[in-house]
């Protein structure tokens, strides 16, 4: 359904359609269901392109980033289908993402490179030159239209991005990046229509908890109406508003969606994955911009309903066909990565719970599994993993490398390191600090403790009482050695060993090696 707004312009105004996805996260091919997928997402677009024209509408595409990882068909090929396939599609812009610097630097140039559009950040600042990192904005001309647009990237990505990659980047408040560049472009330019892709989230009313401020809190410190629009991303959510500062949080696909809107500046989201292509009508007339129309078209998605008290997925609107082009160019890739994935490795009893809302939260399972594992696999007395390292569950059946690398997208090193004493409870009682529902959330392995009035006691490890005048080895991976997620950079401790072997690797070498694996004895 579409959100409407009643005050349509009819003369002399100039109008644009802007379409917007964001979070793809690797889905390039639809999924088991048939729902998304990037055949069917240029099917969409291309209507939707034509429908504007049709209608003397200039049209922009726009993306909140994060391309990369969350398939292996895809982290295997560097996300290679992913940006010659939006290049194909015809995006105009997006938004760098913290998970565009999951690969070393020359794979982002590598992606720089496959994309016909500029990838965009204001506010990645190199430390040695203070000059921008990355491409800051564009300005794109549509007929008589001159839009600028300005990307902006988390802040976060200093502390949940491997530090190998982006330690040498200064990650600037987005305001006090945008506020400058925003009166250099209105001197230089004067645009008509100033946009920001944002990869830094929506957080309603601006409260964003332990996450860095978002979406709302830019548009709140600029001035107002310095941004007409923001296309954002990183929260991955269906940015839809029940009233003001209000969310509706019981959207579902084909329901109507009203973007929300601060201090004159108009927020959207497209939740993720590409489920979604957020498409927004504008009328520009006498240097006002007017929201004339606004939905967020699902990509042959399924919407759950109540049948004789039966749950049902039914489509949410009429299905779309897959390009045969795209289709034709993006079937060559996810056979390639199929083949080097699907066959199984072991064999799983019981589901290994890896879901964000829970290993983040509480441990579990699988975070055991793995702390495990990686401890077993360099001799380690325990072993310990942040949560936002572990990017998907288990289920039950045969596992093959596949469901491994959905866990472990990331390619972080083993490392361990040894300590004694208050040197180990001080380490120990910080990645247990790390407050639910944050990435640094830590999972542990062999270790037993407790934490009272901020005091930490260890109680045993490896099942033997703990002696403080031993040293302990454990593992942890190169991203939170490095300093990931706000833990301790440990990689210059005289007893800090790095080794060449993945995480996923080890986790698949534990299901080759102990198959069957049984969920309800970890």
């Amino acid at each position: 359904m579409l959100f409407m707004n009643n005050s349509y312009a009819t003369n002399n105004e100039q109008k644009l359609t802007i379409l917007h996805t964001n979070d793809h996260h690797g889905r390039f091919w639809r999924n088991e269901q048939g729902e998304y997928g990037m055949a069917a997402r240029k099917t969409l677009i291309d209507r939707l392109r034509a429908e504007a024209k049709a209608k003397n509408h200039q049209v922009l595409l726009l993306s909140g980033g994060d391309i990369n990882t969350g398939v292996p068909e895809s982290d295997l090929q560097y996300a290679e289908p992913d940006f010659k396939g939006m290049s194909l599609i015809g995006y105009d812009a997006m938004a760098i993402g913290n998970h565009e610097f999951d690969n070393s630097l020359d794979v982002l140039d590598k992606q720089i490179a496959w994309a016909n559009f500029p990838l965009l950040s204001a506010n990645i600042i190199n430390k040695k030159t203070g000059e921008n990192a990355y491409q800051p904005y564009q300005i794109i001309e549509r007929e008589d239209l001159t839009i600028a647009v300005i990307g902006l990237t988390t802040v976060d990505t200093a502390k949940i991005a491997n530090p190998d990659y982006v330690g040498h980047f200064e990650f600037r408040t987005p305001a006090d990046a945008a506020a400058p560049l925003l009166e250099k472009l209105e001197k230089t330019y004067q645009p008509d229509i100033t946009i920001a892709v944002t990869h830094m989230g929506h957080y309603v009313d601006a409260k964003h908890g332990i996450n860095a401020p978002g979406d709302v809190t830019l548009a709140r410190t600029l001035d107002a109406g310095a941004l007409d629009l923001i296309i954002g991303g990183h929260s991955q959510e269906p940015v839809c508003m029940e009233g003001d500062n209000t969310a509706d949080s019981d959207f579902l696909p084909g329901d109507e969606c009203r973007p929300d809107r601060q201090n004159g500046t108009w927020i959207m989201q497209a939740h993720e994955w590409g489920k979604y292509v957020g498409k927004a009508e504008f009328s520009l007339k006498n240097n006002a911009l007017t929201l004339l129309s606004y939905e967020l078209i699902p990509v042959n998605m399924l919407r759950e309903t109540k049948q004789d008290g039966q749950t049902v997925k039914k489509l949410a609107s009429e299905k779309i066909p897959e390009d045969p082009k795209m289709l034709a160019f993006l079937t060559p890739y996810q056979e390639k990565g199929s083949a080097k994935i699907s066959q199984p490795i072991g064999e799983l009893i019981g589901d290994l719970e890896g879901s964000r809302n829970k290993v983040r939260f509480v441990q579990t399972n699988l975070g055991r599994l793995i702390a495990k594992a990686q401890s077993e696999s360099v001799g380690a007395d325990f072993g310990i993993i942040s949560g936002g390292g572990i990017r998907d569950s288990i289920k039950a059946g045969d596992v093959s490398y596949k469901d491994i690398l959905q866990v472990h997208p990331f390619k972080n090193r083993i490392t361990y390191l040894e300590l004694k004493g208050q040197e180990l409870i001080d380490y120990i009682s910080l990645a247990a600090s790390f407050p639910p529902d944050s990435g640094a959330y830590c999972q542990f392995y062999g270790i037993e403790f407790k934490k009272e009035n901020d005091e930490l006691t260890i109680i045993s490890i490896d099942n033997k009482p703990f002696d403080a005048n031993k040293r302990y080895r454990f593992t942890l991976n190169s991203y939170n050695a490095a300093g990931g997620d706000g833990y301790p950079n440990m990689t210059k401790h005289p007893h800090f060993v790095a080794t060449d072997t993945i995480d996923a690797e080890v986790l698949k070498n534990y299901f080759l090696k102990n198959s069957p694996v049984d969920a309800t004895k970890i």
